[in-house]
């Protein structure tokens, strides 16, 4: 999910990794996680910080505060990569009928549905329904495919990329091409949400310990 006015997100759930996108984690029971991704840098800059909020987006909490062009650019960003299911809320006294359907018609968003700026206690519990409701894919023994979001050095520990799983299933010590550069490398271990697995399927988020791959030599993209 991906929201906006910056920080609206981090009064949800607990604030994770933050570079130019934000990632608020937020966790049931041992089955039950929303991932919200907020693009920090964006409007400064539109490309990557709000193109990869949106791209590893299944769903859009978009919150408006203001009719700006900024609104404009997220309205398109959205209906380009074709992010059908969201909620809207609106600030500052706006009124539906300043958004819909002027500013959002021959959209996505259309569909989107409008929601009060209700407490962080609400939505927060709104969020685990729904994904209590998703019927998440049977694990699968087809090679797993993880888009990588960040890498960095840990002390102790070597080269951590965090991302998620797109597809397949990924397994501690499987050996990995990393894309773009076809370098190869092994999974040393996998946490996700900071607790240890043996494997992770489509839809987990992940943190990987790389082995034999310096951190500086990888940037956003993929590996399988």
């Amino acid at each position: 999910m991906y929201s906006d006015p910056h920080g609206y997100a981090k009064n949800i759930g607990k604030s994770g990794t933050e570079s130019d996108i934000t990632f608020i984690n937020l966790k049931k029971g041992g089955e039950d996680t929303v991932t919200i991704i907020e693009p920090t840098r964006y409007p400064d800059r539109l490309a990557p910080p709000l193109y990869y909020a949106v791209a590893m987006s299944d769903s859009a909490l978009l919150v408006i505060d203001s009719i700006t062009p900024a609104l404009g650019e997220m309205v398109i960003m959205l209906d380009v990569m074709g992010i059908e299911s969201g909620m809207i809320v609106l600030q500052n006294y706006l009124d539906k009928s300043q958004i819909a359907p002027p500013l959002i018609r021959g959209t996505v968003l259309e569909g989107y549905e409008f929601v009060e700026d209700d407490p962080p206690i609400v939505l927060r519990e709104r969020f685990l329904s729904m994904a209590a409701d998703i019927t998440y894919p049977v694990p699968t023994p087809e090679t797993g495919f993880v888009m990588i979001d960040h890498a960095f050095n840990v002390k102790g520990i070597g080269t951590v990329v965090l991302g998620s799983v797109e597809k397949g299933t990924i397994h501690q010590h499987d050996t990995v091409t990393v894309l773009p550069g076809e370098m190869i490398c092994q999974i040393r271990s996998i946490q996700k949400h900071d607790e240890d697995a043996k494997e992770a399927y489509q839809t987990d988020r992940v943190g990987l310990a790389l082995k034999n791959m310096p951190a500086e030599s990888l940037e956003r993209g993929g590996m399988y």
